[in-house]
């Protein structure tokens, strides 16, 4: 039988979202199939799960393929230059990598979406604006970011069919943690203004390996999978698909004691 909208909501419910919550999605929505329409049952089950009053994020970054062309430096080819798509909040794709639902959710009406590029996440609901308003462009997973307002709010993150090392709230914490020698990244990143394109420098502690080389290149799957052994976490099934729910707060803080205890000053 084709899963519906409401089933989703009830599935999700029993999981632990409750009306007024703020949570952080991650799926791979081909666990779910069949679903009645789509990408478009997953939205809708999770805004009802949380309703009223309650808001969904999904993690956007951008489908940028020129990063592949960046020099060492993270310099964009000056031949290259005049062809990039500029950043825009409004219209740019999400990263492809991420899956359907944050596209998804970015294109629904009424949907948000914050100004750091790499960083951007989408958010449909009672608080899309204030969640993704004034993100710094430089360590936009740090103070300000979509990811502390969600642990601010004590919001939840939910994986639905997605893999543990999937959790962007992590990135989070590693912002937090203190660990020497963080790996940092430096590139160019062009962003559509009212006066035309502007190419600005954007700094930002590796997300796309292990923030330092004490840790495994999945160790993302490892920080939730000891969590939830832990006692965190609720773990079942929405759809078809097997999922977990966590608390974002104390998933932070186990993180960044999970971390520092491992590769800390």
């Amino acid at each position: 039988m084709l899963i519906t909208r409401a089933d989703l909501a009830a599935d999700l419910r029993g999981l632990g979202l409750a009306p007024g919550d703020a949570v952080l999605a991650h799926g791979a929505l081909g666990a779910l199939d069949p679903t009645i329409d789509g990408p478009d049952t997953v939205i809708g089950g999770l805004l009802d799960a949380v309703s009223p009053g309650g808001t969904v994020l999904a993690y956007t970054d951008w489908n940028a393929p020129y990063v592949d062309q960046l020099d060492g430096a993270g310099r964009v080819p000056e031949a290259l230059r005049p062809h990039v798509p500029p950043f825009d909040p409004g219209s740019s794709r999400a990263l492809r990598e991420n899956g359907v639902l944050p596209e998804f959710l970015r294109t629904t009406p009424g949907a948000c979406r914050s100004a750091a590029a790499g960083a951007s996440f989408a958010a449909l609901g009672a608080e899309a604006a204030w969640f993704t308003a004034d993100q710094p462009l430089d360590y936009g997973y740090g103070p300000g970011s979509p990811l502390a307002k969600l642990v601010a709010r004590e919001g939840k993150v939910v994986l639905i069919g997605a893999p543990w090392d999937s959790v962007t709230l992590l990135h989070h914490a590693e912002h937090l943690a203190d660990l020497p020698d963080k790996r940092v990244v430096r590139h160019e990143v062009p962003f559509r203004t009212a006066g035309g394109v502007t190419w600005r420098w954007i700094e930002e502690f590796d997300t796309a390996h292990p923030v330092v080389d004490a840790f495994a290149e999945d160790y993302f799957a490892t920080v939730v999978g000891d969590f939830v052994a832990a006692g965190g976490g609720r773990e079942g099934r929405v759809g078809n698909a097997p999922s977990l729910v966590v608390d974002a707060a104390p998933l932070c803080a186990f993180a960044v004691a999970w971390m520092e205890e491992r590769a800390g000053r």
